[in-house]
């Protein structure tokens, strides 16, 4: 068994989905169950943390796709993604102009705080 899992919590109505190891098309099925059910408790936000994967495939940027398309527009969405197994990728393709992608946790609570 993977010892891939991604980790729910809860930040006020903020949700934080975190994600560690690869994200590749093995485990990104998992993350997708787990930011479709939090959609599901309409949080006021929803931040996809990637700050402990070290792996992003093109699976697991599809699943930020499908989750940015869920979430919006009522639903504030961003990604935290900082260094060149993450945040690389998602520039290379473009998603950098799709959803926000940001640093550090704090960051990204910040701006979704700012657009609320």
């Amino acid at each position: 068994m993977d010892a891939y899992d991604p980790r729910l919590h809860w930040l006020g109505r903020t949700a934080v989905v975190s994600a560690s190891g690869a994200l590749d098309l093995l485990t990104s099925p998992r993350l997708a169950q787990v930011v479709a059910d939090t959609l599901e408790q309409r949080p006021g936000a929803l931040i996809v943390d990637l700050t402990d994967v070290n792996f992003l495939g093109s699976a697991g940027m599809q699943v930020l796709v499908d989750a940015h398309q869920a979430a919006t527009p009522d639903i504030g969405f961003a990604v935290v993604a900082d260094g060149p197994g993450t945040s690389r990728p998602l520039k290379l393709i473009g998603l950098t102009e799709i959803f926000d992608v940001v640093p550090t946790l704090q960051s990204a609570v910040d701006r979704l705080s700012r657009g609320a």
